[in-house]
């Protein structure tokens, strides 16, 4: 294998007779449109790939895709915290997007324009999003997800500015590796799933092109790993299957409900029924209050409040439904997603008072903050148990 700059942004890699030249781009940046197709009309290539998958195209296709969802059936399948996620992604591309005049995606809308009028072969060459955020949300565990979950919203009262001249920095490697280092370090699971095997899956997909001549257009930050991985055999069936939940994770979450209970039992056994009911009563009310209180900072309706702080002191102790999962459905058929919010939802989660005054966004925070505040009660419960044996 022989790599080789050929240009800026753009390396060419020789490999058992095909000839690979990788472009690294900026996601939202006018430059790396314009490096995206004149790299492919300069090479006349027999096959373009681009850092992409169906689900990934469509939504790029469709930007109106929003106005479809239906919320209740996210809550049901459990989906919440992945829609969150995209939501916030989309809103945060979306505003540079805007500030940059430049739509997000658009140098690899521009590659796949530019494939499909020199007629050649078309490679989607990433795994599909649904498959990569199953795969992160059940590599994190409960602290992990905890963290991630944490940082996402309190991510929202950020402000940071980003212009041109700072994403076109972000394209140099040495930048993006040392980021990515950075997050690593805080998200080790993250990476792997969102980074490391999407390097694989690049590499492989890139290198299955028909001919001898491929651009693949990806984003600078996979660069490093794809050419790291683009000579190595790579199991691709592998990569796409979603594994189960860590043992620890589940070991966990049916290990301190079973000793909550299990110590309430034997306290009621041991110092009789009032000792017992006082451990309950104790129980309940911690995990209430802070339920409750999750719900309540996220803006929720009254009735939904109410709700989180019945169920919170139930559904701490059930591994299979979530005190927040309840509250948004409450909160869901209490305040009905109206048409103006799903057809405004990208721009709204790009704002502070958008997330929290959109009903979609609302819905999805009350399931994060009840959840998370919930979360919160039931340690400090299990602190408060321990000091009534």
């Amino acid at each position: 294998m022989k790599i080789e700059q050929y240009k800026e942004n753009v390396d060419r890699i020789e490999l058992d007779g095909q000839t690979i030249y990788l472009v690294g781009t900026a996601h939202v940046s006018q430059s790396s449109i314009e490096l995206a197709e004149n790299t492919i009309r300069e090479i006349n290539p027999d096959s373009v790939a681009i850092e992409l998958c169906a689900s990934r195209l469509n939504s790029l296709k469709n930007p109106d895709r929003w106005k479809n969802m239906d919320i209740l059936s996210v809550i049901k399948d459990g989906k919440s915290y992945v829609l969150m996620a995209q939501l916030m992604l989309s809103g945060f591309q979306k505003k540079l997007g805007d500030k940059l005049k430049v739509k997000p995606g658009a140098e690899m809308m521009k590659a796949l324009e530019v494939a499909e009028e020199m007629d050649r072969e078309i490679i989607l060459a990433d795994r599909e999003i649904r498959i990569t955020l199953k795969r992160t949300w059940n590599g994190l565990g409960i602290w992990g997800t905890t963290k991630l979950v944490t940082g996402m919203i309190f991510g929202l009262f950020g402000n940071h500015e980003i212009d041109e001249e700072e994403i076109e920095r972000m394209k140099q490697v040495d930048a993006l590796e040392e980021l990515m280092s950075e997050f690593s370090k805080s998200f080790p699971g993250v990476r792997s799933s969102l980074i490391d095997e999407r390097d694989q899956y690049l590499a492989a997909k890139i290198r299955s092109g028909s001919g001898s001549t491929t651009v693949a257009v990806v984003g600078a930050g996979h660069v490093p790993g794809i050419k790291n991985w683009i000579d190595k055999d790579i199991d691709l069936a592998n990569l796409e299957i979603i594994p189960e939940r860590q043992p620890v994770s589940r070991l966990i979450s049916w290990g301190i409900p079973s000793a909550v209970i299990a110590l309430i039992v034997y306290t009621t056994i041991a110092a009789g029924l009032t000792q017992g009911i006082k451990m309950a009563e104790a129980w309940f009310w911690v995990n209430a209050t802070f339920g409750a209180l999750g719900s309540l900072l996220a803006g929720a309706h009254v009735l939904t409040i109410i709700t989180a702080f019945l169920v919170s002191p139930f559904t701490s102790l059930n591994p299979l439904i979530a005190g927040g999962w309840v509250a948004g459905l409450v909160e869901a058929l209490i305040r009905k997603p109206r048409v103006s919010d799903l057809e405004t939802i990208a721009e709204d989660v790009g704002t502070l008072k958008g997330f929290w005054t959109n009903r979609v966004s609302k819905i999805l925070l009350v399931i994060a903050l009840t959840n998370l505040f919930g979360s919160i009660g039931t340690f400090i419960g299990i602190g408060k148990l321990s000091t009534m044996l």
